[in-house]
C-alpha cells in the first residue's frame, strides 16, 4: 500500500533536476508522477561524471516538460506542501539560478554547461 493518493502533489528527483509533481500511481520499478513545475533544472554533461568537462559526450539535459509522465525510485519520492508554481515560471526561475551559479565557476564544465542553457532556454522560451 502506498503512503500517497492519486492526486497527491509531492517532490521528485529525476536524474539531476527536482520536481513538483502529481502521484499517479505506484509500481513495482517506480512511482509514476505528472511533472508541475521545475525546482532545479538538470545538470548539464555526463551524469557519471558529474562537473567534468572532459567526456566523450557532454550531454544537454533538458527539464522534464509540464504533465510529463516520469517514473521515479520511491525514495526520490516526498510529500509537497507549499503553492504549486506556474510551469513555464518555474522553468525560467530554475534555469536563471542555475546559470547565476555557473557563472560563479570558470572551469571548462561551467562554461559548456552555460552553452548547453542558453541553447535551451532559446527553445524553451522561442526567444
Amino acid at each position: 500500500m502506498s503512503e500517497f493518493q492519486k492526486g497527491d502533489i509531492v517532490t521528485a528527483i529525476y536524474k539531476t533536476g527536482k520536481y513538483i509533481a502529481e502521484y499517479a500511481e505506484e509500481r513495482p520499478n517506480g512511482i509514476l508522477v505528472r511533472i508541475l513545475a521545475v525546482l532545479k533544472h538538470p545538470m548539464q554533461g555526463d551524469l557519471h561524471h558529474p562537473k567534468d568537462a572532459e567526456v566523450g559526450f557532454f550531454h544537454e539535459r533538458k527539464a522534464l516538460s509540464y504533465r510529463e509522465g516520469a517514473m521515479i525510485p520511491k525514495q526520490m519520492v516526498k510529500k509537497y506542501d507549499g503553492a504549486v508554481p506556474d510551469y513555464k515560471d518555474s522553468l525560467k526561475e530554475s534555469l536563471e539560478k542555475m546559470k547565476e551559479e555557473l557563472q560563479k565557476d570558470t572551469g571548462a564544465w561551467a562554461e559548456m554547461s552555460l552553452r548547453n542553457l542558453e541553447i535551451l532556454e532559446k527553445e524553451y522560451f522561442q526567444l
